[in-house]
Parts: structure tokens; C-alpha cells; sequence
């Protein structure tokens, strides 16, 4: 999947998602130009730019990367990345417990975080994106957490197994909107005080460079 957004101060006008397979490098630009010219708007008319860095899939997060520093050089805007599991959190961001995002990393492991809302709407990483097997995510998610990001049915009826205290929220779609939200509220914040090239993607695993079709998360 990929997924482009334009906002409004952080308030979304216009989003596409769309299934590209592995087509990100000749899909991805002329899809945010094909928006941009929807709205009637120029690229010169952009303030920022925000990109996902994963975890995920190594093609994909690549291709992002690398077109956001492309525009935010051409055009000298600044460039916030914004992590993948931040944005599976985020539309919970009102829950007043650990919220506990995931993502399916392959090879039957997960890709998890806990954070906590802040005030101002934004969250607070208190552990770090790592992978691990589930049963060491059923056994260290705090107390009262909430479940979020990539949960299917499998997952939901292992945790209600092992865990009776924590809440599953439905599986997300995922959506470029809340990254041009988030991605302006840090904006607002002074979070883009530093060249794009030091914009790097999460990846918890090291890519395996011998298999065309191997994935990394």
C-alpha cells in the first residue's frame, strides 16, 4: 500500500491510497503531482514536508524517504519524519493509558511501541520501536494498555487468551492523513531544525540484500 496526503495546517484536503505493490519509485511522484493539480495548487505553494520512516518495508520506506528529501531540497522546505508506529498511536491519542501500536514485521514477529498522549495531542515514546515474538508482547505490555496498528483476528483472540485487562482496537487502514497531521503539530513545534539527509528510516531489522524478493522491518 501507499498512501500521499495534502493538508491545510495540518488539516487534510485531499488523500489518495492506493495498492502499488512494489511500483513506489514510478507511482509515488506523479501521484502527489496528480493531488497537487486536483486542488488547482503549484508544488512551489508547499510548506513542508512530512514522510513516514517506518518500521516497514524496505522498498517502500526507501522510495519515501528519498522523494521527501528530493522535494524538500528542491523546493527548501523542511522535512519531518514521523514513525509508523507514532502514526498507528496517534488517533488514540485521547486514551488515557499505554498505548501499545504494532505492526506485522514477518518471520512471525511484531514491530511494537508504548506511548503515552500528551496534552498538546502529541505522544510520549516510552519504549522505543523493537521486534519480538508476540508472547513477549502479551507478557510485557503494561497494565490497562490499549492494542493498536495491525491486529487481526489471530492476534485479538491470543491476547484476549493471555491478557484480560487490555483493549484491542479495530485493525487500522493505513492513512497519510494523520501523518500530515502529526507531521504539522511537530512542525509547529520547532521539529524540523535540521538538514533532510539526516531524516533515516527505522529499519529493526538488517535488510537481506540477497533475496530480491526479502522484505525488512
Amino acid at each position: 500500500m501507499a498512501s500521499v496526503a495534502l493538508s491545510r495546517e495540518g488539516k487534510v484536503v485531499a488523500e489518495q491510497s492506493w495498492l502499488c505493490k512494489r511500483r513506489h519509485t514510478a507511482e509515488l511522484l506523479p501521484t502527489i503531482d496528480s493531488l497537487i493539480g486536483r486542488l488547482g495548487a503549484e508544488p512551489s505553494e508547499l510548506r513542508a514536508v512530512f514522510v513516514c520512516i517506518g518500521p516497514g518495508l524496505y522498498s517502500g520506506l526507501r522510495v519515501g524517504i528519498s522523494s521527501g528529501q528530493g522535494l524538500a531540497y528542491s523546493l527548501s522546505l523542511p522535512l519531518i519524519g514521523v514513525g509508523r508506529l507514532d502514526l498507528e498511536a496517534f488517533p488514540y491519542a485521547t486514551y488515557p493509558g499505554p498505548i501499545v501500536p504494532v505492526h506485522m514485521a514477518g518471520r512471525g514477529e511484531l514491530a511494537w511501541a508504548i506511548y503515552r498522549a500528551r496534552d498538546d495531542g502529541d505522544l510520549i515514546e516510552e519504549l522505543p520501536p523493537h521486534l519480538s515474538l508476540p508472547e513477549v508482547l502479551f507478557r510485557e505490555m503494561p497494565e490497562g494498555a490499549l492494542l493498536c496498528g495491525e491486529v487481526d483476528e489471530s492476534l485479538t483472540e491470543a491476547i484476549h487468551r493471555e491478557r484480560t485487562d487490555i483493549l484491542v482496537a479495530a485493525s487500522s487502514v493505513r492513512r497519510a492523513g494523520y501523518l500530515a497531521t502529526l507531521g504539522w503539530n511537530r512542525l509547529t513545534c520547532g521539529a524540523a531544525d535540521h538538514d533532510p539527509a539526516d531524516i533515516m528510516p527505522i529499519y529493526l531489522r538488517k535488510p537481506v540484500s540477497d533475496s530480491p524478493g526479502s522484505a525488512s522491518a
